[in-house]
């Protein structure tokens, strides 16, 4: 079931706000006409969720209140973004990009709220779902096998090795080392899991030179897949380091890390997405005066070419913060007017000609 269009945006919006069993308001605040951008606001929300110190005592209610949110939010978006020049079809294969839960429980009722809106085929959880990777925090994991949906998982550098061995006993978790590569709802996947574990942010390990040895490592078994005609669509790392490695070697590479969304064409034509944090930092995050936000980010690719034509970027604001913001944008050769493309790795027979300029956005 594809997003829902069968009410009108107001009547859909009143049905909607009444459902919640909370006042809301909401404003459509498009940048443009191809990439519109809707917020949402909870206007009652400290009398819902309270203040950050009240969030420990009453977790329960503030993921509900989040994971109803994010479903009103994107449900209203559907309908004020039929101005885009792309709409995703039946056909368009939909991708759930999330990384560094780091714990928080509140992401999984975000992420079957979002699974459910837009009818995801596949998520892919670029690492550091734990905090320590300690087989007590195992339990956390085991929301994942009623998503309903295959979960593609790479090692973070807060995931351990027995984090990775009790996520590989799920039947719908796929988890991609050392370059393994799977096909997955129709995608070629291959991955890299963290070389480095460092759960305690205090303790310097090996830094950039190992992600980057991690990197070629995942660049070599991409080319050995090109080369047994079995080309990859999406590469997983966990450290943008790593994945910048790829450059040249596949069309999509995915990463996180970082605690910020980003996308970037590099300079061989591999388009970079790194994912936010979708935990909001983890329940640290509660001492925080500005917490980090809730981000993730739907990927729409064609069926045929496997080919990226446009993101949604889920924002919700972090722990304590009701705001919630869904825009959506288009690579640069997929908008009006916009020259074809002619340079860009392809996972298809007609590989094209590496050299594309970097290019942001």
């Amino acid at each position: 079931r594809r997003p829902r269009r069968a009410l009108a945006a107001g009547g859909l919006a009143l049905a909607l706000l009444a459902a919640s069993g909370t006042a809301a308001y909401a404003t459509w605040n498009p940048k443009s006409v191809l990439e519109p951008k809707f917020s949402g606001l909870l206007s009652s929300a400290p009398s819902v969720v309270g203040d950050a110190r009240s969030i420990v005592s009453e977790f329960d209610v503030y993921q509900q209140e989040l994971a109803r949110l994010v479903t009103n939010v994107t449900k209203l978006y559907d309908v004020t973004s039929t101005l885009p020049a792309y709409q995703p079809d039946p056909t368009t294969m939909r991708v759930l990009h999330v990384s560094d839960i780091h714990l928080n429980p509140a992401s999984w009722k975000i992420i079957s709220s979002l699974v459910e809106q837009y009818d995801i085929d596949v998520i892919v959880d670029s690492g550091d779902t734990m905090d320590h990777g300690s087989a007590t925090e195992n339990g956390f994991l085991d929301p994942i096998a009623d998503l309903g949906v295959p979960y593609v998982w790479v090692r973070g550098n807060h995931d351990s090795h027995t984090t990775q061995r009790y996520l590989e006993r799920f039947k719908n978790v796929h988890v991609l080392d050392d370059g393994r590569a799977e096909t997955v709802a129709g995608l070629r996947f291959a991955g890299i899991g963290d070389p480095q574990y460092t759960p305690d942010r205090s303790e310097k390990a090996g830094g950039d030179a190992v992600e980057h040895i991690a990197g070629i490592r995942l660049a070599s078994a991409l080319r050995a897949e090109r080369a047994a005609g079995t080309p990859v669509d999406v590469a997983v790392a966990h450290d943008p380091t790593a994945a910048r490695e790829t450059d040249g070697e596949v069309p999509l590479v995915l990463a996180g890390h970082i605690h910020r969304q980003e996308m970037e064409v590099m300079e061989k034509g591999t388009r970079l997405r790194v994912e936010g944090s979708t935990g909001g930092s983890g329940l640290r995050a509660v001492d925080d005066k500005y917490p980090d936000p809730v981000e993730a980010s739907v990927l729409y690719l064609d069926r045929t070419t496997k080919r990226l034509q446009a993101w949604d970027e889920i924002r919700l604001g972090g722990l304590g913060l009701t705001k919630a913001e869904v825009s959506r944008h288009l690579p640069k050769e997929n908008r009006p007017g916009a020259p074809p493309a002619t340079t860009s790795p392809t996972p298809s027979s007609d590989r094209s000609a590496e050299g594309r300029s970097p290019e942001s956005g």
